[in-house]
């Protein structure tokens, strides 16, 4: 027999555990060369495809992510492997295998399923980048579709980049080989486990860490951002490294003292085995949490602000359509009968229909207390509180009422430690005014039509009286209209822009559905590429649990024999099996999810919003997809464990 005949018998004999292995691997190389085969596309490098500028970075950057989550998955795996194959080197070594034959026997292994995994991979690579392209033709908004392409470029990349990763890593890991005795080779699988111990002050830095991260996160905001950020990453990974390690025993053995509990059917079994398994993958769960609050928070964090975005825009813009005119009903900027026939043609109909005539201050200044005067070269608006509140009634503000001869300053941009009285003066139709500041009120009813940053709105009567010497054709008029199905209105926005005469550009605000638009253009690129980087690293951790469960096969086989002579049904060992496999499976995920959490909620505090509820949905998206991989992962699990234990 030959050293590759050797080699590839040892991978259809161990190939149950490298399955997950192999898998992960084809799926990192799947993902590496889609996107090579679009940044190595014929169309792409010769700029035919202009909007691939806007994902060109993103990919490369993703590229690098790949290969290094892909160099240290890889390197873990070959280790992992060495360690549980210790007795089967001793045998080969006893049986007169020198050290050099040994690695070199490693790494025909590991070449034999680079080889697969890179071929595999880019074959599916080649099936799936028309998908892929697809893909990106609607979200680019391309009029052609990206024509399907394989770049010799992207193939010899791929092919080259990971094979060279994978035997580098093989000869690393095979220089390894051989630093241990025959004698202690063969004895490893029958090494007795030894006594679970845990460190009092090793689980106070767990609980100590894991308390200080989380408060700094619920204290932490835009301005406190750079001085928490690191601090929270690295007590977060101390505590989460001591609480699998450390406070995980701790909870055990307080659970053996709970007799009523540890003494309850198979339990004892349960928990007995479950110590031990915690131990001995304390860092595969710590590596999975990580990397599920990791997946978590990155996605959560592009969907809440998704959402926060559209939130902002709607605030920004109470109105899809709004602007301003010199004038009651000048019409020099656009004509209100043009701008409805537009609309209606587009087919979209008006839901909502406001329009507020005011008073301009002019060379405004405020004085808040005791401080000095604070001079502005631009100009606010005074409305009366009728037309304010209709406005305010029609973007769902709430409605106020100023006191006789005073005002109220209305901005979404004031400082919050402003005072709430002071005085504004300034000059209204070439007089000069001054009016006391009763209150402020954070609010925006109207478009930011550039003198109506600051408005100042004041009681009918004296505002009657302000005006009565202003004729029509000076006052400040807005008009804003709602549209229905305004998400798609960016194309119609655009059309009444050109019905603007330049000169009047910039009293308009049609901006709101094309903001929309750029956004989730924006976000869905975002989430399209960081999607595929998310289930690499989902289904990498998922396989590192998975390959752990079928390197400690064997020894779980020979304990559940043993237990099947006494008298242990099929069904209490499915039972067992389930519960150790759910808990190992489900730990590191509640654990990511509370790091995630925390995150977004962090996330929420500084963009002083309210939608941390959001990240549920992705969580919930996470949980299922944990869930189909345990439910696989357990009956493939389940059905050698019930074989190795009846034979």
């Amino acid at each position: 027999m030959t050293f590759r005949s050797l080699a590839l018998s040892n991978i259809r004999g161990n190939w149950r555990s490298y399955s997950a292995f192999f898998l992960s691997s084809v799926f990192s190389v799947m993902i590496f060369y889609i996107y090579a085969a679009f940044l190595y596309h014929p169309e792409v490098i010769s700029g035919y495809i202009m909007a691939a500028s806007k994902i060109r970075t993103g990919m490369v950057f993703c590229e690098y992510i790949i290969v290094i989550f892909s160099f240290l998955f890889v390197l873990y795996s070959n280790s992992a492997f060495l360690k549980t194959r210790q007795q089967e080197f001793g045998l080969f070594s006893l049986f007169g295998m020198t050290k050099v034959q040994l690695r070199k026997l490693v790494i025909y292994e590991n070449a034999a399923i680079a080889f697969m995994a890179i071929v595999v991979g880019i074959g599916l690579g080649m099936l799936f980048s028309k998908l892929f392209f697809m893909a990106l033709t609607v979200l680019l908004k391309l009029e052609e579709t990206i024509p399907f392409a394989a770049p010799v470029k992207a193939i010899g990349l791929t092919a080259g980049g990971f094979f060279v990763l994978f035997m580098l890593i093989s000869i690393w890991t095979a220089l390894c080989i051989g630093r241990t005795e025959i004698v202690d080779l063969l004895k490893a699988a029958r090494k007795p486990k030894g006594q679970l111990v845990f460190s009092p002050w090793l689980v106070a830095v767990a609980v100590f860490c894991l308390v200080a991260a989380y408060g700094m996160a619920l204290a932490m905001n835009g301005g406190t951002f750079i001085i928490l950020a690191l601090p929270i990453l690295v007590t977060v990974v101390i505590g989460t490294y001591f609480l699998f390690t450390q406070l995980s025993i701790l909870l055990l053995r307080f659970i053996q003292k709970r007799a009523s509990v540890y003494y309850k059917r198979t339990n004892m079994i349960v928990f007995a085995q479950l110590g031990y398994k915690i131990r001995d993958n304390a860092r595969i769960l710590f590596i999975v949490s990580i990397l599920s609050a990791i997946i978590m928070t990155a996605l959560g964090t592009v969907y809440i602000l998704q959402i926060g975005g559209k939130k902002g825009i709607l605030e920004n813009s109470p109105f899809t359509l709004a602007y301003s005119e010199t004038g009651l009903n000048t019409h020099d900027v656009i004509d209100p009968a043009e701008l409805k026939r537009i609309v209606a043609e587009d087919g979209f109909t008006i839901t909502k229909e406001a329009k507020a005539a005011g008073v301009l201050i002019n060379r405004y200044a405020i004085q808040w207390g005791d401080e000095e005067f604070r001079d502005s070269e631009s100009d606010a608006l005074i409305l009366s509180a009728a037309d304010y509140n209709k406005l305010a009634d029609a973007t769902g503000q709430p409605s106020i009422q100023p006191e006789n001869g005073k005002v109220i300053l209305v901005s979404p941009f004031f400082r919050k430690d402003t005072k709430p009285s002071g005085v504004v003066k300034g000059t209204v139709n070439g007089k000069t005014a001054q009016f006391d500041i009763s209150g402020v009120s954070n609010a925006k009813v109207m478009n930011w039509l550039q003198s109506n940053y600051y408005t100042f709105v004041m009681d009918d009567f004296s505002y009657i009286e302000l005006t009565s010497g202003v004729p029509e054709d000076q006052l400040f008029t807005m008009y804003g209209y709602e549209l229905s199905d305004w998400e798609n209105a960016a194309a119609t926005a655009d059309k009444l822009s050109k019905q603007v005469p330049e000169e009047h550009q910039g009293q308009i605000d049609f901006r709101r559905a094309g903001n929309l638009e750029q956004m989730n253009e924006t976000v869905s690129l975002t989430l399209f590429i960081g999607m595929f980087i998310s289930l690499l690293f989902f289904i990498a951790s998922g396989s590192m649990i998975y390959f752990k469960l079928f390197t400690e096969l064997q020894e779980d086989q020979a304990q559940f024999r043993a237990l099947t002579r006494i008298g242990m049904t099929k069904g209490e060992i499915r039972k067992i099996v389930v519960t150790q496999v759910g808990i190992v499976f489900f730990v590191p995920v509640v654990v990511g999810i509370s790091h995630a959490l925390f995150a977004m909620k962090a996330l929420d505090n500084m963009m002083e919003s309210s939608n941390w509820i959001y990240s549920f949905i992705v969580i919930g998206i996470y949980i299922a997809m944990q869930t189909l991989y345990f439910l696989v992962a357990c009956s493939s699990y389940m059905k050698s464990m019930l074989r190795g234990a009846s034979a």
